[in-house]
């Protein structure tokens, strides 16, 4: 049973650093790329999306985690687990101060409405995203390297 935790609890925290490192390498250059309004509508519509999904996959993550480190506390590679956690904790805490601030304001915002410096918020947003993402990659190795 504790096998099967382990493999879900990777796989989950894998697909979820897939999507934030797309959002990062991917969505955003496109949207960025795009003519005229587009890119900023895009966005918004992104920000609202994943501002409602991304929570919920975070605490999730967190919580197998957890489940993970408890229930394989005198097994092979929990320290790992515990450091993976501590990592995701760290990217919640980056989340809700630095980022989703941020979202809330660009997931709100329409050509007529947008402020004059929405590019710079946006370049912010994404200059935190990065490190974001260079948090959950290492928490994700930890984790599969807790597999070995």
């Amino acid at each position: 049973m504790l096998n099967a935790l382990e493999v879900f609890t990777v796989v989950v925290v894998g697909v979820m650093v897939g999507v934030e490192f797309s959002v990062a390498f991917v969505m955003n250059p496109i949207l960025n790329a795009l003519p005229g309004d587009s890119g900023q509508l895009g966005h918004a519509h992104g920000g609202r999306l994943l501002g409602a999904v991304m929570p919920v996959w975070y605490i999730t993550s967190l919580v197998l985690v957890a489940v993970w480190a408890i229930a394989g506390w005198h097994h092979h590679g929990t320290g790992l687990v515990i450091t993976a956690g501590a990592l995701l904790i760290l990217s919640v805490i980056m989340s809700v101060l630095l980022l989703v601030p941020i979202n809330n304001r660009n997931k709100a915002w329409t050509p007529e409405n947008r402020p004059e410096d929405w590019k710079e918020q946006m370049n912010r947003w994404l200059r935190f995203h990065y490190v974001r993402v260079a948090v959950i990659i290492a928490a994700f190795t930890l984790l599969a390297a807790a597999l070995a």
